[in-house]
């Protein structure tokens, strides 16, 4: 049989080079990145958290920026919130391979976040990374109603009060977001009354001069499950001149002093046998040169409706005043006919001349009045600012 020797196909030896070359280059390092000499993708090489895309990301998630080799040339952090732009401070580590922010630059809520990163290989070759994501908006909000008012001067026995909208359930939270200084410096300690109020005091009054400041840093600060804080602000307020005054019910005058000396004596009236004052010190809160006064918003029905009661102090949360009085005659510094206030003498429209024109005149918020010798009970601490009549230790036991 004759055999005829045929030379082989152009294909097959087209096939047969390009495995050939495909196992030369497999060698050589060429593998999924591409060609020979391509660097890896930047998503691969870079990684970022959250991821990008992200939406409604918790608080308690870290942004973090990683490469697996090679290190970290550059990291930008921006963070994008109520039409303002912010660069989140962080650090590269020694080691090149991760970036984390700074404590000042953890989350905050309803707030956009991109980052820029850029790496360099073990071959100096740089590859980028951008990503962007969203942290959750909160469906409840707290904050604190802050009691003195910001820049201004009160009496040595301010008592620094915040009255929260909702309930605090994380007291240690909240109350480690408040940070109260005192220059010249002494001890403050804060009390929780209930779980929508938190106040601070030192031991004794304040000196003259001090200078106190509160910094609240509540925002994003979480006071009980899926409720987030609000504020982030500071307030500062100066103590003034020391003047402290003692009503006694029994005799019917109110003593007032200044750095300990007396400047006058004052007839008053106070709460009648039925209706008598709440004995203990109480700090003015509030001072109104005329405001409405009705018995039904304090639980005494239809008794009185005073529209223009004159000079009038506040000194509790359940409606207990020092005030002027033009409607009594013949009682003040003689006999007690009021429903549980202190009044002193004065005239329809408030005069400057009378007592209750004068008191006011002289008075600040955060000035101390103290009632002797009522037949009542002591003023409860948590009713106004009256912590004066709990003991230090108490009242430092009231922290969370």
């Amino acid at each position: 049989m004759r055999v005829v020797r045929r030379a082989p196909r152009a294909g097959v030896v087209l096939a047969a080079g390009l495995c050939g070359a495909a196992l030369l280059a497999s060698a050589a390092g060429c593998g999924a990145g591409g060609l020979l000499g391509e660097p890896p993708s930047a998503k691969d090489a870079i990684a970022v958290t959250p991821a990008d895309g992200s939406g409604h990301v918790a608080l308690g998630r870290p942004i973090g920026v990683r490469v697996r080799s090679g290190r970290l040339e550059s990291v930008r952090v921006v963070r994008y919130q109520d039409a303002q732009r912010f660069t989140v401070p962080g650090r590269i580590s020694t080691d090149g391979l991760s970036w984390r922010p700074a404590e000042s630059g953890r989350l905050v809520t309803a707030a956009r976040y991109t980052v820029d990163a850029v790496a360099l290989d073990g071959h100096g070759r740089r590859s980028a990374r951008h990503a962007a994501f969203r942290t959750l908006v909160p469906d409840h909000r707290f904050i604190g109603y802050v009691t003195p008012q910001n820049r201004t001067t009160v009496g040595t026995g301010m008592i620094i009060s915040l009255e929260f909208n909702r309930s605090i359930r994380n007291r240690a939270a909240v109350q480690r977001a408040v940070r109260v200084v005192a220059r010249p410096a002494v001890p403050i300690a804060p009390h929780w009354f209930g779980h929508d109020r938190l106040d601070f005091r030192p031991e004794h009054y304040w000196r003259p001069g001090t200078r106190v400041t509160v910094e609240l840093r509540l925002q994003d600060v979480v006071a009980a499950p899926g409720v987030y804080g609000l504020q982030s602000r500071t307030i500062t307020f100066t103590v003034g001149r020391n003047q402290t005054s003692r009503v006694d019910a029994a005799a019917h005058t109110m003593q007032v002093r200044r750095d300990g000396k007396l400047i006058s004596t004052l007839p008053i009236t106070a709460g009648a046998p039925s209706t008598t004052t709440y004995n203990g010190k109480m700090v003015v809160s509030e001072m109104l040169k005329e405001t409405r006064m009705n018995s039904r918003t304090v639980g005494f029905g239809g008794e009185y409706d005073i529209p223009d009661v004159p000079h009038a102090l506040r000194l509790t949360s359940s409606g207990t005043f020092l005030h002027g009085n033009y409607w009594a005659e013949d009682v003040f510094g003689t006999e007690n006919v009021s429903h549980g206030c202190v009044g002193l003498r004065d005239v329809k429209g408030g005069g400057d001349s009378t007592p209750a024109g004068w008191f006011f005149a002289r008075s600040l918020v955060g000035d101390v009045i103290e009632v002797v010798n009522s037949q009542d009970r002591l003023v409860d601490p948590g009713n106004g600012l009256s912590g004066w009549n709990m003991s230090w230790p108490r009242w430092r036991a009231g922290a969370a």
